[in-house]
């Protein structure tokens, strides 16, 4: 069971590095037209926003795993 916080641990701290485009086409033709750093934000801003789902799904999971387990 020690294998659950080390993967944890693991995703938590290799996430921010893996670089991802979130970008929808409207999304990245504003960002084109904002220049490179402002598009860098506005990326990593939807990623960001994209994650909170994933993190209430995990935990969700998590919890009904955990209770019918025997």
């Amino acid at each position: 069971m020690k294998i659950v916080p080390v993967l944890f641990l693991f995703i938590l701290l290799t996430g921010p590095s893996i670089e991802g485009n979130g970008q929808c086409s409207i999304c990245t033709k504003t960002a084109q037209q904002l220049g490179h750093k402002p598009a860098k934000g506005l990326n990593q801003g939807i990623v960001y926003l994209m994650l909170a789902p994933f993190a209430i799904m995990g935990v969700v999971g998590y919890r009904w795993w955990k209770s019918e387990k025997p």
